[in-house]
């Protein structure tokens, strides 16, 4: 029989090195990690058993038991799963086999104490945590694969033992696990803090969990309950235990369908964003059962990917138990209960829009972009249904609000839905264009986020009005007949010198013109054509779009004394470095980039010089 004495591997090593020394005073997890593995490997034998029977000929008793041995300083946690070969063994215990392990021990250096039991949770290495209260663990367990019970040992010590033995009488399939408690924890051998512990964090495990005769869970799945009979603590522990988060969720939606098509689903929304979310880690998707059977962990098909945020779980008795992961993603059952789920969810954030607007603004500061992105995904397929999702803040009373109730505060002869964008909003208020467009009444979206431009680009129009950017070429909407006059007059008037200036910036700009409603402002851009000033500045940030530019507009305010000083100017050489300054300031403003920095600061030093 083979017996080795083997190395951990160096990230292995470094992250025992991290639980043994751990300062993480909720120790108490180490025990919900070994129950989760332990209801995780009888998922295992059950599903792999609906195709081979004979893998429960021992026995088709599913459980999980601990057992303490105070004398010998010993807690013992034992389940009738699936079991480990030697191979297994050394591949799941030996090694940490996935590829972000080293995103791990990085994370869990970083983290924020409150912040550790979500990471350990998140990145699947919980069998290590219990060298947080162990001296030495040693594990036995039987396949029914394997003619032999397999035998491994650690101190936590950077080696471990692995080694075939002949079977034990009492371990006919599964896995026993001992601990052998250190001194800085010897509470976790007094029967009150076990019970206490399971109560806590494993109440819902779906396999009876054995403390001597006393059976400590509640083993009905809580999604199976009714919801009269769950309270907001128990929906909250679950969450956090199940999906690895030390926050309570922000939401629950606990769905119960019957009829022509029947499930149940427990879908959570986090208060915060995952530290994965963004990375290519992150695994979408709900936990699939079908008959109380785990059939997948990450069922991407039943959830759309603009709500990939969500976390929950998913259960119907309508799928067949042998079902391939590859036949799953047609399955129409699962396709119906998908869109079902869909329109469930969209209706209840409409709804939490409506009654609760502080907890949606909540989920859409740390969720928005990931809405955003659906509404452009697919050239805006599913924009109709996403548009009433959207808030954006605004010039009324600054704050977030719907695409519909601009709308119903638009004035009886406004046409469109006007925006502007920039990087923050107390940027925004202060432009000189926004405070034209409020005295004269017209609400503007503040657009802070460099995808805003190009969700309302997709959405092209909100209840038949289009938007249209307060640097848009075309604003004729904002002027009245008289505004309209006096601005003509003036071009006409100024036509040489517009031309001039226009000559000596050249190719910068398409067009110089005069502009009534800058406000305070002598001078600013506007943009024509489908390439707008924000659009630009995002595009040149992606290789390859460098030369991606905007049709520039350089606007004048004939009323500033700007204006007139250029007017009264001879000196050629001194307006061309005037009107070289005034446009390479507007850029800034709008936040483009000017085209050489030193240049622009001798000509504005020359010219305050002077």
């Amino acid at each position: 029989m083979r017996k080795q004495t083997e190395n951990f591997q160096a990230e292995t090593k470094e992250l025992l090195n991290l639980m043994i020394h751990s300062i993480y005073t909720n120790k108490e997890i180490f025990l919900r990690e070994l129950i989760s593995n332990a209801s995780d490997a009888i998922d295992k034998l059950k599903f792999k058993s609906l195709t081979d029977t004979e893998l429960l000929k021992d026995s088709k008793d599913f459980k999980i038991e601990i057992k303490i041995d105070k004398e010998k300083n010993q807690l013992i946690i034992e389940d009738t799963g699936i079991g480990m070969t030697f191979e297994e063994v050394n591949e799941n215990i030996g090694t940490i086999a996935k590829s972000g392990s080293k995103a791990f021990i990085e994370k869990f250096k970083e983290a924020k104490e409150n912040e550790q039991l979500d990471i350990i949770g998140q990145f699947g290495v919980g069998f290590y945590s219990a060298f947080m209260v162990s001296s030495d663990i040693t594990l036995y367990t039987k396949s029914p694969y394997s003619d032999v019970t397999i035998k491994w040992a650690s101190k936590g010590d950077g080696t471990y033992e692995i080694e075939e033995i002949e079977n034990l009488e009492d371990l006919k399939r599964g896995t026993r696990i001992i601990l052998t408690i250190n001194e800085e924890s010897k509470e976790f051998l007094e029967d009150y803090k076990i019970r206490t512990i399971v109560k806590k964090h494993s109440n819902s495990i779906k396999y009876p969990i054995y403390f001597g005769e006393d059976k400590l869970n509640d083993e009905t799945p809580l999604w199976k309950k009714d919801k009269k009979d769950i309270t907001e603590e128990q929906y909250n522990e679950f969450y956090k235990n199940t999906f690895y988060d030390h926050e309570d969720p922000l939401l629950h939606l606990h769905l119960k369908v019957q009829g022509s098509l029947e499930y149940t689903a427990l879908i959570y929304i986090p208060k915060r964003t995952p530290m994965d979310f963004y990375t290519r880690d992150y695994k979408r998707g709900l936990q699939l059962y079908t008959k109380n059977v785990f059939i997948m962990e990450n069922a991407e098909s039943l959830i759309p990917e603009y709500f990939s945020f969500m976390k929950g779980i998913v259960d119907t008795d309508n799928l067949s138990l042998n079902i391939s992961r590859e036949i799953l993603q047609q399955d129409n059952e699962l396709i119906k209960i998908s869109k079902n789920i869909e329109k469930k969810i969209e209706t209840e954030l409409k709804k939490l829009i409506k009654d609760d607007r502080e907890k949606y603004i909540t989920l859409w500061e740390a969720f928005g972009r990931t809405i955003k992105f659906g509404v452009q995904d697919m050239f805006g397929i599913n924009k109709e249904k996403l548009q009433d999702l959207l808030i954006f803040k605004s010039s009324f009373e600054n704050k977030y609000i719907t695409l519909k109730e601009y709308v119903e505060r638009m004035k009886e002869d406004q046409k469109e839905i006007y925006y502007v964008t920039g990087e923050n909003e107390e940027f925004l208020k202060v432009l000189p264009k926004v405070k034209v467009f409020k005295d004269k009444g017209f609400e503007v979206l503040y657009l802070i986020d460099r995808i805003d431009e190009f969700t309302l680009k997709t959405l092209m129009n909100y209840d038949g009005k289009q938007f249209k950017s307060i640097n848009d070429s075309d604003l004729s909407n904002l002027e009245d007949e008289k505004e309209k006059e006096t601005r003509e007059n003036l071009e006409k008037e100024n036509k040489p010198l517009l031309e001039k200036i226009k000559n000596l910036l050249g190719e910068k700009i398409e067009e110089v013109r005069l502009n009534n409603n800058l406000g305070s402002g002598a001078v600013g851009l506007a943009s024509k054509g489908e390439i707008s000033l924000e659009m630009e500045k995002t595009l040149s940030e992606i290789p390859g779009n460098e030369n991606i530019k905007a049709q520039k507009i350089l606007e004048f305010n004939p009323a500033h004394p700007l204006f007139e000083k250029i007017k009264n100017t001879t000196d050629e050489n001194q307006l061309k470095d005037l009107l070289y300054v005034l446009y390479n300031q507007s850029l800034l403003v709008e936040g483009l980039q000017i085209e050489n920095p030193v240049e622009f600061a001798e000509k504005l030093n020359n010219l305050i010089a002077r």
